[in-house]
């Protein structure tokens, strides 16, 4: 009987040895393919959500900023034609 627990046993560590080793080279494949994708956004001037996020922001200031001053000058032009 204590044989058949050994094999068991061993059986086990080599499953376990074997899991820890599959997720070594799943993490390792993980880390291969985003380095490989990242590499080819890079190449395509592609931007990321943050500059995109940023750009974004700003143009809104613009807009906001052209529309007051707009409002300002008709404003102005309202004036000088009473």
């Amino acid at each position: 009987m204590q044989t058949r627990n050994k094999i068991v046993d061993d059986f086990s560590q080599l499953m376990t040895n074997a899991m820890g080793v599959a997720q070594g080279a799943r993490d390792e494949a993980e880390t291969a393919m985003k380095g490989l994708v990242d590499r080819w956004l890079a190449d395509r001037d592609f931007v990321t959500r943050e500059e995109f996020d940023a750009v974004r922001a700003m143009a809104q200031k613009a807009r906001e900023e052209n529309e007051a001053l707009k409002a300002r000058l008709d404003a102005l032009e309202g004036a000088g034609k009473s």
